[in-house]
């Protein structure tokens, strides 16, 4: 069973257009600390995080949310599956304005009469996943048989992201007559701006990106934070007939279980917490860990690429392939590599997240990697720059292909009249998933106004991580002049709720093992299961842990402390 679907890799993103805006590769999400994670707790006093006065503890009692809380989900056919849409408050503290978005859900129907325990509500990651996509592209098939004939499918796209209506851009709209494309800058971008110069160029980059999405999708900026996406969860949780929630979210998606968690202790039946992000640790410190995860997975990659791709590794050594990668970073610091189709070429920081995207599953990934990293030793980067960007999907290796863009026909868009399902492909703003990876991030979680701050994180984020350091703190300007939400970082309230699962692998460089061990301690009865491979998340990647985790949401059947599975 193969379930880390390409949506992961969208945690670490190169905004596209002009190369200079390429230079900022957005590393937002899920930014972890590996062994900073024991250093601190973060600030503030024991994770106090404020909450809206608007906020009581059952908002389903408050008359002006009935409305919302008593939604009967109008199921229709979309392809194989049965789609709907969830209306839900843009502003929870005013829900009466009538201004609201309008969520796609899918469902497949798989649970069998006589046994159905109920929905399984699924979120991929990100942000700026779409769970519609998920659905649609077959996760039910994925999924264990014992979990099926229990359980209907269900994911969503969440409040700006996707399908959502309204939905992120951070393309703003051209006056006319201004029409046309940049004219590509010959200079490449710093790994690591040091001059003042350099640090004013990455700053105008960050600084230009806030304020294209400040133009175009302003009054959804302060709407789109985690917290108000997990109560739109419970909304659905309700309109789907649930009692308790069922859930299972990776990557980003555990944080969203957490928020969910925490303001909704005593509805949580099961949830499992796959690549687990740690609401204690601050910007610094998430950006630091994920650097150094990175780097460390791109160390085990020249290390062990023998062992997963074979003959076709970049070097017939460690020590060979190091130096390849070293010599790449070198030459497209000096000068972009030619890249098909393109003006402006692959640069460093470009091959950075091409690397580091290409660490989230080993198996699935490093052949491509190789074989780029072949291509731009001989002087063509195009492949490189297709990794960054997402477009080279990575293979099953233990079936035939299926993954890639959902085909844009019939059962991508709403049902006939419109009502249901998700939204055509060509509706969806093109930069949406990192819009949205841009505005959720910066939303939940605080960073200084102040560039100083930034510069002063270069020191030792290149001690710790290199150029993978480097670039992780320039990634975090764009957050410098966006809006932020009232979340601090605080350890886990979650009172009254459930024993959670939370799944940690031990080589994860996008949500680094310490996370998933600090998540789960600061969880009552939290429960930790530990997959000891490299990649990022573990449900779907083992045999082991996929036994573990289905026994779990069918019969709640507890994991047991220091309990390892091997890939």
């Amino acid at each position: 069973m193969i379930l880390p679907w390409t949506d992961h890799p969208r945690e670490y993103f190169v905004i596209t257009a002009p190369r200079r805006r390429q230079a900022l590769v957005l590393a937002l999400a899920v930014l972890g600390a590996t062994s900073l994670a024991a250093c601190t707790a973060g600030t503030g006093s024991d994770g106090d995080r404020p909450r809206t006065s608007a906020a009581p503890a059952d908002p389903a009692s408050r008359p002006d949310l009935r409305r919302f809380y008593g939604q009967k989900l109008d199921w229709r056919p979309c392809g194989d599956h049965r789609c709907a849409s969830l209306t839900v408050p843009m502003d929870y503290s005013r829900p009466g304005d009538g201004k609201t978005f309008v969520l796609p859900v899918a469902k497949a129907v798989t649970a069998v009469p006589g046994k159905r325990v109920g929905s399984l509500v699924l979120n991929p990651g990100g942000p700026g996943e779409r769970g519609v996509r998920l659905v649609r592209d077959g996760v039910a098939d994925d999924i264990g048989p014992g979990v099926r004939e229990r359980f209907d499918i269900v994911s969503f796209d969440p409040r700006g992201v996707g399908g959502s209506e309204p939905a992120l851009t951070c393309t703003p709209e051209e006056p006319a007559g201004q029409g046309g494309a940049e004219s590509p800058d010959s200079a490449a971008a710093p790994l690591h701006p040091r001059t003042a110069s350099e640090r004013a160029d990455v700053l105008a980059v960050a600084r230009a990106t806030a304020a294209d999405c400040r133009a175009a999708g302003g009054p959804l900026l302060p709407h789109v934070g985690t917290d108000d996406a997990a109560r739109d969860l419970d909304v659905l949780r309700a309109a789907l007939g649930e009692r308790r929630l069922t859930y299972v979210g990776w990557s980003y998606g555990t944080s969203l279980g957490t928020s969910y968690a925490e303001q909704f202790p005593r509805r949580v039946r099961a949830m499992v917490l796959d690549g687990a992000v740690d609401p204690s640790l601050d910007w610094r410190q998430r950006m630091l860990g994920q650097s150094t995860g990175f780097r460390k997975a791109v160390e085990e990659y020249a290390d062990t690429c023998a062992d997963t791709v074979g003959d076709g590794c970049p070097g017939a050594t460690p020590e060979e392939i190091r130096a390849l990668i070293d010599r790449l970073l070198e030459r497209t610091a000096r000068e972009p590599l030619p890249v098909d189709d393109s003006a402006y070429g692959l640069d460093a920081p470009t091959l950075v997240s091409a690397l580091s995207l290409s660490m989230y599953t080993p198996e699935a990934q490093w052949q491509a990697l190789s074989e780029a990293l072949v291509a731009a030793d001989g002087g063509n980067g195009t492949r490189l720059a297709a990794l960054a960007a997402g477009d080279e999907q990575p293979q099953d290796p233990d079936a035939e292909a299926s993954e890639g863009p959902a085909d844009d026909d019939a059962s991508e868009g709403p049902t006939e009249d419109g009502s249901a399902g998700d939204r055509p492909e060509d509706d969806v703003p093109e930069d949406n998933a990192e819009a949205a990876l841009i505005a959720i991030n910066c939303l939940d979680v605080p960073h200084p106004r102040d560039a100083q701050a930034y510069w002063d994180a270069l020191g030792p984020a290149d001690k710790a991580a290199g150029v993978y350091g480097t670039t992780g703190v320039a990634n975090e300007l764009v957050c410098k002049d966006l809006p932020a939400g009232a979340q601090r970082p605080h350890r886990v309230r979650a009172a009254g709720v459930p024993p959670v699962l939370v799944v940690g692998t031990a080589g994860d460089p996008a949500t680094p093992y310490a996370e998933a061990v600090s998540l789960a301690r600061q969880f009552p009865g939290g429960m930790l299961l530990s997959l000891d491979a490299p990649g990022h998340t573990g449900y779907g990647r083992s045999a082991c842990v996929d036994r573990k985790v289905e026994a779990y949401l069918i019969a709640l059947t507890k994991v047991g402390p220091g309990t390892t599975c091997t890939a």
